[in-house]
């Protein structure tokens, strides 16, 4: 993939407008978070970045969810919150990393051992932090260390076979793999799991049938805890694949080559294992690297796996991140691939129910089950990767049993339980905005914008509430309370799905470690920092395969402004042309452009509609921004650090 850097190309606008509903709503939602993050961290934080919480926490679990309830802090500032967010996001960040290491779930800045849903969930906030740049030397190292654990070069942690290209474990972080679980390693959990299924059919005194499982019944807790470590926690779990984010995140920072290697070393291993089980990915692969070793043969019932908890979704999410990153890397489309098989091949198990197609979400020892609505959400993100007519027609191919136009404001972290819709950290129109960016759903902009405020306007009533006072919170941990570790993200009130898929041109991330994807992103070309100036507000009305149409409008009366526009998120994709749109939807001039970055001048009260055609997936991705960096390109390298010096 080629590299460049180059003056940007410039265009100015000269037309006045009055600014569209859109615009004007992105203007509030801006003012608005801005000030709900200033009372957000002031409510829930010390002054030196640690949060008010308990002076124990017990258990594996933990780490992840501070981070999330605090991680969109950076995100915001990436898209153009206020500049305070930048000081103040690195410092939450460190002020975790610092808390939970005092607590015990964090060694040498990262998760001691744990599984990658979670460090998936947490590391969002690591790689928001990679966007929101400039990279300092800490940021350059943790991205070399925290990947160096995971590419099999950290003795201390020995998580990656680099003979047979698996991780070790489904647990496992900055002390390696954990093979063997204890009691204390799942206390926190055991209330909320008693309505799950069993993670196994043969646990004495449980009723697989049921659907659910004591654990917080000593004796079969017992059980659970004996069987996962004679059969779950040793080799390597799809989930595992998430991990690929963590390499890629390394990569962005420093354009190592062997970090990109490596994420498609794994992503093939993946999709050999899947082609020797018949086109069906394994759940569960021993240290060996024989399918099913520790599982009687079977190749369903690993960690996360095919049948506990979540089956399919933590099956091809994990994919799905993997198979964008090597595509983001590597430039190749045939990086999709493998998940694009295990989307067909669950396709290819449907079977009519109740007047619906469904397919398969679970295996169990008697086969194929847990049968729902197949979720349009995954191929959407590879159509927006890959823009193919074969990507589209696997979303195409699902019924639209409800109304995909429709806009929710999630009440709750979760499933939605009306359309089934996964709202993660209250994410939850992927398909509306889908829907729009194909023409569909016209009003989309608005609807969602106002969806936003009050959503935000929710959680601010819910922060400010005496549920919302962390002074009230018990004082030491209580099993009974269900959301104890999740209360930030519950309390949170950033919430912007519509800004970020409106002005960068994609869907938001897949909450469980997935790489902020999108079209464009943007800087301020006077402040030099990333995000849309004050008064500016950008939509992306259209894409296609080789271009994407963007309206920016100055929405302030008095201040002129100038933003660069960055052809895709990580500066992958190039510019090779642009034209001037009128009001009507012709051609009003054209621009001569050459490379990854446009600068853009809006005197006040002008707009401007550019269609900026581009060639995608042609430059090496990086975190760096539009100017030279004044930081040093090296890290450290410690006693007995032998490899080579990066550049």
């Amino acid at each position: 993939m080629a590299s460049a850097y180059q003056s940007p190309a410039h265009v100015r606008a000269s037309k006045r407008v009055v600014p569209p509903q859109w615009a004007l709503q992105e203007q509030v939602l801006f003012e608005t978070l801005n000030k709900a993050a200033k009372e957000f961290v002031e409510r829930y934080t010390h002054p030196d970045g640690t949060l008010i919480w308990f002076e124990h926490w017990p258990g594996m679990d933990g780490s992840d969810d501070p981070y999330e309830g605090f991680m969109n802090l950076a995100l915001l500032y990436v898209l153009g919150g206020s500049s305070e967010l930048h000081e103040v996001s690195r410092k939450i960040w460190e002020g975790i990393t610092w808390q939970w290491t005092e607590y015990g779930q964090i060694d040498r800045e990262f998760d001691a051992y744990y599984d990658w849903m979670h460090h998936g969930e947490g590391y969002l906030y690591l790689y928001f932090l990679g966007l929101a740049g400039p990279a300092t030397l800490k940021d350059r190292q943790r991205a070399k260390n925290f990947a160096a654990m995971y590419t099999g070069d950290d003795p201390e942690a020995p998580n990656y076979d680099k003979e047979l290209k698996l991780i070790r474990s489904p647990l496992n972080g900055s002390r390696g793999p954990r093979f063997e679980v204890n009691e204390e390693d799942w206390s926190t959990h055991r209330g909320i799991l008693d309505d799950y299924l069993a993670p196994y059919e043969d646990i004495p005194g449980v009723d697989f049938a049921s659907g659910k499982c004591a654990w917080s019944n000593d004796a079969v807790y017992e059980q659970i805890i004996a069987k996962m470590n004679e059969r779950m926690n040793r080799g390597d779990v799809p989930l595992n694949l998430n991990a690929t984010s963590l390499i890629a995140h390394a990569f962005l920072h420093s354009g190592d080559k062997r970090f990109s290697d490596w994420v498609t070393e794994y992503v093939e291993a993946w999709q050999e294992r899947a082609r020797l089980n018949g086109g069906i990915i394994p759940d569960n692969v021993g240290l060996s690297g024989q399918i099913g070793e520790l599982n009687d043969g079977k190749w369903w019932g690993g960690y996360y796996g095919w049948r506990w908890p979540h089956g399919f979704m933590t099956i091809v999410e994990p994919l799905t991140n993997a198979c964008m990153n090597q595509v983001l890397l590597t430039g190749d489309m045939n990086g999709l691939q493998l998940v694009r098989e295990q989307l067909d091949r669950n396709w290819e198990l449907r079977k009519e129910q109740d007047g619906k197609w469904v397919v398969p979400y679970k295996h169990f020892d008697s086969g194929w089950t847990d049968y729902r609505e197949a979720l349009p959400k995954y191929p959407i993100y590879l159509w927006t990767t890959s823009m193919a007519d074969e990507d589209l027609e696997r979303i195409e191919r699902i019924p639209q049993d409800h109304d995909w136009n429709e806009v929710i404001v999630p009440a709750f972290s979760g499933r939605d339980p009306k359309t089934g819709r996964e709202t993660k950290h209250y994410i939850g129109n992927t398909q509306p905005w889908y829907q729009y960016i194909r023409g569909l759903n016209p009003d989309y902009p608005e609807r969602i914008l106002s969806a936003n405020y009050e959503m935000i306007g929710n959680q601010l009533a819910k922060m400010r509430s005496p549920e919302g006072d962390p002074h009230g919170w018990t004082e030491h941990y209580n099993e009974g309370i269900y959301s104890a570790i999740h209360i930030w993200q519950e309390m949170c009130p950033l919430y912007f799905e519509g800004l970020v898929q409106l002005t960068l041109g994609g869907p938001m991330h897949i909450s469980h470690g997935g790489l902020q994807h999108g079209r464009v992103r943007y800087f301020d070309a006077t402040a030099k920092r990333p995000g849309l100036p004050p008064g500016i507000s950008a939509l992306v009305e259209k894409l296609t395969p080789d271009s994407a149409t963007v309206h920016l409008v100055n929405a302030s009366l008095f201040d002129d402004r100038e933003l660069i526009v960055q052809a895709g998120v990580f500066g992958e994709h190039r510019f090779s042309a642009g034209e001037i749109i009128d009001a009507s939807g012709q051609v009003a001039g054209s621009l001569p452009i050459e490379g990854k970055w446009l600068r853009v001048s809006l005197p006040a009260g002008t707009g401007i509609t550019l269609r900026l055609a581009m060639e995608r997936y042609v430059y090496s991705p990086t975190y760096d921004m539009p100017w030279p960096s004044e930081e040093k390109n090296s890290v450290i390298r410690g006693r007995g650090d032998q490899s080579p010096k990066q550049s």
